[in-house]
């Protein structure tokens, strides 16, 4: 039996997908690398990507250390955090962070921010939603295709037809706007 899992890069902003890397390994742990290697070459066409937001499937330190030594922001969640922290954690700042912080501490201590958790906070606004219309209403919740270049190509089709239902969405909201 051959299983896939589908890596997705989405723009926060537009909410298009701008990458994606299916693998066939169940664990996100490694897969922070290969989708580095997949923004690389179309960094020049959209930009340097300025901070990757992943949820705790995708933490551990060599990840983070991997972004920083690529110039980007790690803020990969450590541990699932609960859903009704103190309010006097939740609206107060951390003391400043050490000058020579590693990449990990630095992650560590911006996602304690007020700044670091809105960003954070922003990964259920942006790929959740991708990833629930791709299932929901696009009805795509398997891989009809086997072998991995198939797979890729199959999914790069779902990504298509979902950033053209996207793109159909912003231009509408443009001519709203401009009317």
């Amino acid at each position: 039996e051959q299983c896939y899992n589908a890596q997705l890069a989405v723009d926060m902003e537009s909410l298009l997908i701008v990458a994606t890397n299916p693998v066939q390994a169940a664990n996100d742990k490694q897969q922070i690398e290969p989708m580095l290697n997949v923004l690389k070459p179309i960094a020049q066409m959209l930009g340097k990507p300025e901070t990757i937001v992943a949820d705790t499937g995708f933490y551990s330190e060599t990840n983070i250390n991997l972004c920083a030594a690529s110039g980007i922001n790690a803020m990969i969640a450590v541990k699932r955090e609960e859903h009704h922290p103190d309010p006097m954690a939740r609206y107060t700042e951390p003391p400043p962070c050490k000058d020579d912080a590693t990449p990990l501490e630095a992650m560590h201590h911006t996602l304690q921010t007020m700044e670091g958790r809105a960003l954070y906070a922003q990964r259920k606004c942006t790929v959740e939603p991708v990833i629930g219309i791709v299932k929901s209403v696009m009805g795509f919740r398997q891989f009809s295709l086997r072998g991995l270049i198939n797979v890729r190509g199959e999914l790069n089709l779902v990504a298509l037809a979902c950033n053209l239902k996207r793109m159909f969405v912003l231009m509408g909201s443009l001519k709203v706007a401009n009317a």
